[in-house]
């Protein structure tokens, strides 16, 4: 392929890329690091809930830890 020699990189890297791109046209959110602008804001959204969903849990556990008897009587 003449693309591929272009961009000095295999096949079936090659081939790996363009199905990744049709996959993420069909709204397909990829595992690997998006190629599209849609694709990438849909995986920083996905990390930044990740991330809140993890605090939103500590801040649970928090409280449950601070209203427990056992931490009203340590002080």
């Amino acid at each position: 392929m003449e693309a591929c020699s272009a961009m000095s990189v295999g096949e079936t890297a090659m081939r790996r890329w363009v199905a990744q791109l049709q996959a993420e046209r069909q709204g397909i959110t990829p595992d690997a690091k998006a190629m599209t602008p849609e694709q990438q804001r849909i995986q920083e959204f996905e990390k930044r809930i990740k991330r809140l969903e993890l605090e939103k849990d500590i801040l649970k556990k928090a409280t449950a830890l601070l209203m427990s008897d056992d931490f009203k009587n340590m002080r």
